[in-house]
Order: structure tokens, then C-alpha cells, then sequence
């Protein structure tokens, strides 16, 4: 458990704007997770970016505990070295337990500016996939991200009476008054968790959606599920239709829509637009959006309205926190056994073997009158006690092993080590306890 840690930073802390200047393009992804993985010194690594956060969860190798990596990471992420103090001043750290329990309270959208939100558990499993696609993450972190997707699914039914709204949802509510009963078209820009949800909304909504996206297959199967029409991002940035409305949720490091096409936009438009921009970089430039006379709502905006709403969210969600800590109770004592499970089964082997060289030593000696089936029953019987002897210390250490540290298990083994070294080196030879003594 003491190997994994996560560094990061999000909405709680820090503007958009930092959150943008240090996400990684998902197109640059498999070059820059090797790399990353190599400069952080880590053996495993995730990347998680979404509109309002960057975390990155990381394990180390051989039982190594994680240590504070928010100096590396921030030079990495941000493409120079940081002036001194500015990392822990702007990203927050978790290592060990605290690192697990962050991650399984992101996945259950329990650290969400709208706290409950689903849209996380999706982001979180496309992190995952890009990093095992990478080849940088292994068997701790698949661990790991397995259960916490698997308690964001048990969180949505636990949950299931409790409405738990996202960013979407507010954006929607936006959207349909900006539109008002007349319902004029809108034009979701990205095929994302954030543009499918507003989709599904506005369209149960009545209002015709247009949806646009770089890869045009990607766009015409949403298109399909919502009742609408789906065109290239290309041929939208040429030719931008009409529309009221403006969802904007698509990767890259820089503005989807430049100035021309918004100025051909509003052009066009008979009634001024709204652009609701979730895109980390914006994917509208704010200044050009103000020249064009359209109206933009950023995640800084989103984010603000939300959080009056947070605490009251957080306490409808309280059975969601409770089963978050059931299961990481059931984790701790579960990782924190499997950790220690190859020196327990060494401790036993080695209780075992002392006791088999003790009885040959003792039916070498004092019991070497004994006949072979009696001799056999001996080593039976020295073999059982063996075993009865070693469940004790074994059963204590696993029930032990979640509420204590690595160092008191280091030191408990290291001091058993000497001792078994000093049981096998200290004993009087056989030849010596036979032999005749003459003066």
C-alpha cells in the first residue's frame, strides 16, 4: 500500500488556467508516459487529465514506500524547472493510504466540483486504458484503478435514488435558457463524456443538435443516438452553420474555433450565441469570443456556480462515504497482506526447517536408539508443533500488517533473520555430543 502515491492539483485549489498549463495532450500520450514513468523514477504511472484536474498516480518498485514527487512532476508537466517552493505551494501529494483513498473518492465523484458526478469514473477508466496501452502501468495500479471503478459502479447503485448532477447538467440548464421555447439549434463541438451528456439532455429536450468532431465517423454514431446531424470539425470551421448554441469539449492544446470562423458564425446567426466551453486549454479563445459577440461560459464560471451546491451534495452522499470506507478497510488489510505474504511464507519455512535439523540432530544423539518407525513418528511430530507454533506469530503479523508501518515489519523480520541465522550457526555439533569425553 506504501508504494503507490498520487501528485496532482484540480479546481479545490488552483484556477483552470493551472490546470491547463500543465495537461498533457491526449494525442501526445503514448510518447509521454514512458517518459514520464523514466523521469519520475516510478515503476508504474497513470495520467489522469480532465477539465478540471491533473493527477498523476504512480507505484514504486521493491516494496519501495512512495515518496514526495511534486518537484519532479511539476518540472515535467510544465516543461522547466520550478522555482523553489512553488511545487508543494501548487500541487497537493498523497502517498500510502491516504493515495488509495484519493483515488476511490475521485472515482466515486466524491472529490468532483458537483460532488456525485459520473462523468469521472469514465474519464478515470480512459486514463487507464491509455496508460496499459503505453505499457506504463502494472500490476499495483491495475489493482487499484480495477477496485476503484468497480466501487464508482457499486457507488451508482447505492446511490441510485439520490440525483447527483454534473457540470453537464448545469451547462444544460444554461443552454435551454439561453435558447428559451423556441428551440434553435445547437452544435456540440468534441464527442466526449461532457458533449454525450449535454447531447442526451438537449435533445430529450427537444432542441436539433449538430454534432461536430475531427473524426466524422465518431461524429455521425453520436449523431445517430441523438437524432441529429454530424459534420467534420474542418468543414464546420469553413462553413459554420447557424446555430444558437455552442457545447465545446474536444482535446488539443489550443483553440478549436479561431476568430474567423466565430466572426462567419455569428454572421450568420439571427440571435446571439452562447458557448459553453469545457475545454482545458479553452477551446474558445475568450477575448476572440468577446470580439465576436458571443457569450462564453468557462469552467471557472462552472465550477463557481457549482460549489455553493457542494456540502449539501456531500451530505445526501454520506451511505456513498461510508462504503468508501468499507472498502478501504477491506483493502488495506488485503494489500497490506499480500505485501507481506512472500516473508511470511518464508518465516514459515524457516520455523519448519529448524525444527526438521533439530530433530535429525536430537535422533542423532539422544534418540538414536530408536527404531525407524519411531524415529518417523518424531519427525511427524516435530513437523506439527513446527506448524502450530509459526500460525501464531503469522496470524499476528497479518492482522497487524494495515495498522502498521513498513519499517516495525522490517525491523520484526530483520530481528527473526538474525535469530534463525544464530538457531543454525550456535548448536553444539552432533559428533561433539556423542564422542566420548577423555581426559
Amino acid at each position: 500500500m506504501e508504494q503507490i502515491g498520487v501528485v496532482g492539483l484540480s479546481y479545490r485549489h488552483a484556477g483552470v488556467d493551472q490546470v491547463a498549463r500543465l495537461s498533457i495532450d491526449r494525442a501526445a500520450l503514448p510518447q509521454r508516459l514512458p517518459e514520464l514513468r523514466t523521469a519520475l523514477g516510478a515503476a508504474e504511472l497513470v495520467y489522469l487529465g480532465t477539465c478540471n484536474r491533473v493527477e498523476v498516480l504512480y507505484a514504486t518498485g521493491d516494496g519501495l514506500p512512495a515518496g514526495d514527487l511534486r518537484g519532479p512532476v511539476l518540472e515535467q508537466l510544465g516543461g522547466r524547472a520550478a522555482p523553489p517552493g512553488q511545487a508543494p505551494r501548487l500541487l497537493r501529494a498523497w502517498a500510502g493510504e491516504s493515495a488509495i483513498e484519493h483515488v476511490l473518492l475521485v472515482a466515486c465523484g466524491l472529490d468532483s466540483a458537483q460532488a456525485g458526478e459520473r462523468e469521472i469514473a469514465a474519464q478515470l477508466r480512459l486514463a487507464w486504458e491509455s496508460a496499459r496501452e503505453a505499457g506504463t502501468c502494472g500490476p499495483l495500479l491495475n489493482r487499484l484503478l480495477g477496485e476503484a471503478l468497480g466501487m464508482a459502479n457499486r457507488v451508482q447503485r447505492l446511490s441510485s435514488g439520490i440525483r447527483a448532477p454534473s457540470l453537464a447538467d448545469l451547462a444544460v440548464e444554461q443552454m435551454l435558457h439561453h435558447l428559451g421555447e423556441s428551440r434553435p439549434s445547437v452544435a456540440l463541438i468534441g464527442v466526449s463524456p461532457m458533449t454525450r451528456r449535454c447531447g442526451l439532455a438537449l435533445a430529450d429536450a427537444g432542441v436539433p443538435l449538430l454534432i461536430v468532431n475531427r473524426t466524422l465517423a465518431a461524429a455521425e454514431a453520436f449523431a445517430a443516438e441523438v437524432n441529429g446531424r454530424a459534420v467534420a470539425l474542418e468543414t464546420f470551421r469553413e462553413q459554420p452553420e447557424a446555430v444558437a448554441g455552442l457545447v465545446l469539449a474536444a482535446g488539443g492544446g489550443t483553440a478549436v474555433l479561431a476568430e474567423p470562423t466565430l466572426g462567419r458564425l455569428t454572421s450568420h446567426s439571427p440571435r446571439p450565441t452562447l458557448a459553453i466551453d469545457f475545454g482545458v486549454p479553452p477551446n474558445l479563445d475568450p477575448d476572440a469570443a468577446r470580439r465576436a459577440r458571443i457569450e462564453r461560459i468557462g469552467m471557472d464560471e462552472l465550477v463557481h456556480a457549482v460549489e455553493e451546491q457542494r456540502l449539501n451534495q456531500l451530505l445526501r452522499l454520506a451511505p456513498v462515504r461510508a462504503a468508501i470506507d468499507e472498502q478501504l478497510s477491506r483493502l488495506r488489510a488485503e494489500m497490506a497482506s499480500r505485501a507481506i505474504g512472500p516473508r511470511l511464507a518464508e518465516l514459515r519455512e524457516a520455523f519448519e526447517r529448524i525444527a526438521a535439523e533439530e530433530a535429525e540432530r536430537a535422533l542423532g544423539a539422544q534418540l538414536h536408539t530408536l527404531d525407524p518407525a519411531e524415529q518417523e513418528a518424531v519427525r511427524r511430530l516435530t513437523e506439527r508443533v513446527a506448524h502450530s507454533l509459526v500460525h501464531l506469530p503469522i496470524s499476528g503479523l497479518r492482522a497487524a500488517a494495515p495498522y502498521t508501518t513498513t519499517d516495525v515489519l522490517e525491523a520484526f523480520f530483520r530481528e527473526a533473520h538474525q535469530h534463525r541465522r544464530g538457531s543454525s550457526t550456535h548448536h553444539v555439533p552432533a559428533s561433539a555430543k556423542t564422542a566420548p569425553c577423555n581426559p
